[in-house]
């Protein structure tokens, strides 16, 4: 995959509807072998990038979930203290170094997705989701990984990649982002998409979800995402609300208006915006809907 055609073309096959901008981010990323930085709200598809990238590559897809107060023993590595302890009570009496040395070995070292990630034999996609949740301290412990490709263990010293991975960084923009991890990145913006683009998503991922009923539930969301909402329907809920509407057997919205407006459930999830989206919203933006 080289050009921005292939990348689309391969994505596409593993169910991710690529535009052109994030086709050229992806195929930039693989000649500079650089991160890519996808920042955008939650739900439009960033997580999915990931995963579309390793199917179109057949390769491991290695994920860290980002927390407050994420640190190195949960993201780099930590000892087996068990095991190690375990060996100190059978190697008892025995030269203290020697066993230092034996008990702070590859044996004993548990591996966590940024070091399992650079150890690979076969370049993985390693994907750092929601960088913007994890504190500014573990921001800057990553800056030595993306910049190098190693890390630094003190019993073991320096541990330098065997491969490359492809990585992929997701911010729902919650907190800025410092200036150093974003230089070492390439960025793309993950925007809602369009009307178009969503109902070809909706027909590669819901099987029995024809081109006409695609294109209106697509357009009946775009009007959703209009409204004045706490919490902006993303793509996998489109994706939930199509797959609800076409186990009812509905093939026209216009035919079951009833059923449009309760099983807006799938994309509305506060009591404030279903409050918001009474049915005459929900008839006036129908009447939109070709």
């Amino acid at each position: 995959m080289k050009t921005r055609e292939e990348i689309a073309q391969a994505l596409a096959a593993s169910g991710y509807i690529a535009d052109a901008e994030l086709a050229t981010a992806i195929s930039l990323m693989q000649l500079l072998k650089r991160p890519l930085l996808l920042e955008g709200e939650a739900g439009v598809g960033k997580t999915e990038v990931a995963k579309a990238l390793a199917a179109a590559h057949a390769t491991e897809l290695i994920r860290l979930q980002c927390y407050e107060g994420l640190d190195q023993s949960a993201a780099l590595y930590e000892w087996n203290y068990q095991r190690q302890l375990l060996s100190i009570q059978a190697h008892r009496g025995e030269d203290a170094d020697a066993i230092e040395d034996q008990i702070f070995s590859e044996k004993y070292l548990l591996e966590r997705p940024l070091l399992a990630a650079i150890r690979r034999d076969r370049p993985p996609v390693l994907l750092i989701d929601e960088i913007d949740r994890a504190d500014d301290e573990f921001e800057a412990f990553l800056l030595e990984l993306l910049s190098d490709f190693q890390v630094s263990i003190p019993e073991l010293g320096t541990i330098r990649a065997t491969t490359i991975p492809h990585v992929v960084l997701t911010s729902n923009g919650t907190r800025e982002l410092s200036d150093a991890l974003r230089r070492r990145c390439l960025y793309h913006y993950v925007d809602y998409p369009d009307v178009d683009r969503e109902a070809r998503i909706i027909m590669a991922r819901i099987s029995g979800a024809g081109a006409s009923l695609s294109l209106q539930i697509a357009r009946l969301v775009e009007g959703i995402r209009k409204e004045e909402l706490r919490k902006v329907p993303g793509v996998a809920e489109t994706l939930d609300w199509a797959a609800a509407l076409v186990g009812l057997e509905v093939r026209d919205l216009h035919d079951a208006p009833e059923v449009v407006h309760d099983t807006l459930m799938c994309l509305l999830k506060t009591h404030e915006d279903k409050s918001r989206v009474t049915r005459e919203v929900t008839e006036r933006l129908l009447g939109k809907v070709a």
